[in-house]
């Protein structure tokens, strides 16, 4: 019975732990007028999940969450921004390849798809990267793009089980999603790509 309490207490705790933590994601996001305040709250959701990762479970978490909101308020909305540029050039490119009539501008949407799929790669990559390494802004996104290409099974693993999750979730109970969605988003992202990074690290010694 006492392994029962114990048990049920542990996970009571870390349901309170994520929905806290999603709580913030949305404030933060809404304090800077969601264009300016959506990137670093999720940055700083991620420092958390990192150091819950590492075995810090009894930070402080909203000291540590608004730590990392502040400092990295400009370089991640400067990196986050090139990215969303560059996925909004692809986009339009798409648009106008597959409005075209001859087969050559069919053809060659399927070259931009490519790199759609690279484009995911990146943005699948980033905020976990972004978390653990210290590098220049441009090399976030080179590193994310050559950590997913370098562990295919578990890049394709994180794209299939990201898009299960959330579709099964939104199909059946949506409000999780309000109340878990970017945490527990967060922490799986956070969790898969840090099995990487101690290799990356002993290459960077």
């Amino acid at each position: 019975m006492r392994g029962f309490v114990s048990g049920y207490y542990r996970l009571a705790l870390w349901v309170t732990r994520f929905a806290y933590l999603n709580l913030l994601w949305v404030v933060f996001t809404l304090v800077g007028l969601v264009f300016f305040g959506f990137l670093p709250a999720t940055a700083a959701m991620f420092a958390v999940v990192r150091k819950w990762i590492s075995g810090e479970t009894d930070i402080p978490v909203l000291q540590t969450f608004w730590k990392s909101y502040r400092k990295e308020f400009m370089i991640i909305n400067v990196i986050g921004y090139i990215v969303f540029i560059i996925g909004y050039l692809l986009t339009i490119e798409l648009q106008i390849l597959r409005t075209q009539e001859h087969i050559a501008y069919y053809i060659a949407s399927f070259g931009v798809l490519g790199l759609f799929l690279m484009y995911a790669i990146i943005v699948l990559y980033l905020f976990p990267i972004f978390a653990h390494f210290n590098l220049k802004p441009f090399q976030y996104i080179k590193w994310s793009f050559l950590i997913g290409i370098g562990h295919p099974l578990l890049t394709v693993f994180l794209l299939g089980a990201m898009i299960a999750i959330l579709y099964f979730t939104y199909i059946t109970i949506p409000a999780l999603l309000f109340f878990f969605g970017g945490s527990i988003t967060a922490y799986i992202l956070m969790w898969a790509a840090s099995q990487t990074f101690s290799k990356y690290e002993r290459a960077d010694a």
